[in-house]
């Protein structure tokens, strides 16, 4: 369990722990180590997900998924990390929790019996893709061009860092219909077989495990009745997920930090220096006292942003504010895992090695730590 279990959460959480927590140590946990050094996971383990309940969590039970919200979400993403071991594998099975949403959000009924269910069956992946090679956080500068012709929308540009990007069956992408600036976006469905290729597979600092691609489209033809909600309104639903998106990612890295601190308690109880365990010294002890109170202090954070979402309230400041400060956390608590471990977390078949790689990552990823300050300063009226 969580060094501080959320104390909303019921036995429908208790339940859905409790499936995540046995399949993660079955079905990633024995294989990590190998899909980590492979760079990808094997396919297959969409459906076995999927099987297992899991990639439904959160959606209606109509369109293929299991029920629950958000709070159901990040707590399964907190399990797969926790028993997976391997934030690269978690990513890579979560990449339709920010593809879909979109989908959910403005999608007509007939796009969401489309193309919801057969991601949720672990059949087709699917992926966002925002971010553009030259564009980083400044997604009202995309410049992805979208023409309508006839029935279609002829695609012309270019998408980067995009997760399962490599495998993705389905890109839920942000492109410009109209004139510069945040106004002239709209969100498109893409199919692979309309023609997206994929120009490279990413090699990354973290999350190995999981496909990272750039992706080209070349005058790709999309049937416009892919479009998601209005030509020109895109932008509204794309900041509204990363909202969501955010808040996912300050949980995801409260759960590395407790895997790099639960790691960093076991090595130091078991390591022995100068005729005692290494959790004999002081020092040590205050380091993983520090540890588990940054961890706590992030998770009280993340988890009032999560219940005011569950209430309605608009959570993008707080999100943001979230997001800095548990992307700080996992950083400084993975840095003093791999302290801890000495020699040993500098190898790459321990644990806190990869979780130090892997939370590089959380401070630019979902928009970076500086455009985080920027939203926390326009919410906040300075």
């Amino acid at each position: 369990m969580p060094l501080l279990p959320p104390l909303f959460e019921d036995e429908t959480h208790a339940a859905l722990r409790s499936a995540a927590r046995r399949w993660a140590r079955t079905e990633i946990a024995p294989h990590a180590y190998e899909w980590e050094e492979r760079g990808e996971f094997p396919r297959a383990l969409y459906t076995s997900a999927a099987a297992a309940g899991l990639l439904g969590v959160g959606y209606p039970e109509p369109l293929g998924g299991v029920g629950g919200d958000l709070s159901h979400v990040l707590a399964e993403a907190d399990e797969l990390i926790l028993e997976g071991k391997s934030v690269g594998v978690a990513a890579g099975l979560g990449s339709h929790r920010i593809a879909l949403p979109p989908i959910l959000a403005v999608g007509t009924d007939a796009q969401k019996a489309r193309f919801l269910p057969p991601v949720l069956r672990g059949e087709r992946i699917a992926a966002l893709a925002i971010t553009e090679p030259g564009g980083g956080s400044d997604v009202a500068a995309l410049t992805t061009r979208a023409v309508r012709d006839g029935d279609h929308y002829v695609v012309t540009g270019a998408k980067m860092f995009i997760t399962s990007g490599c495998r993705a069956d389905l890109l839920v992408t942000a492109v410009r219909t109209g004139d510069k600036g945040h106004g002239g976006i709209s969100l498109l469905a893409i199919e692979r077989e309309q023609g997206f290729t994929v120009s490279r597979k990413l090699a990354k600092m973290g999350w190995w495990a999981s496909d990272t691609a750039e992706i080209a489209f070349d005058g790709c033809r999309v049937p416009a009745e892919n479009l998601l909600g209005e030509e020109n309104q895109g932008f509204v639903p794309i900041m509204a997920n990363f909202a969501v998106e955010r808040l996912l990612l300050a949980s995801n890295c409260v759960s590395i930090a407790e895997l790099a601190y639960r790691e960093s308690v076991s090595y130091a109880r078991e390591r022995q220096a100068f005729g005692r365990s290494v959790s004999g010294f002081q020092v040590t002890r205050h380091k993983l006292a520090d540890m588990a109170t940054r961890i706590a202090a992030a998770r009280a954070l993340t988890h009032e942003t999560l219940m005011r979402y569950l209430r309605g309230e608009m959570v993008t400041g707080l999100a943001a504010m979230a997001k800095n400060a548990a992307t700080d956390m996992c950083s400084a608590v993975c840095d003093q895992a791999v302290q801890i471990h000495g020699g040993y977390g500098y190898m790459r078949e321990y644990v806190v090695e990869r979780l130090f790689r892997d939370a590089r990552l959380y401070p630019i990823g979902g928009g970076t730590r500086e455009i985080m300050n920027e939203i926390i300063s326009k919410t906040e009226g300075y």
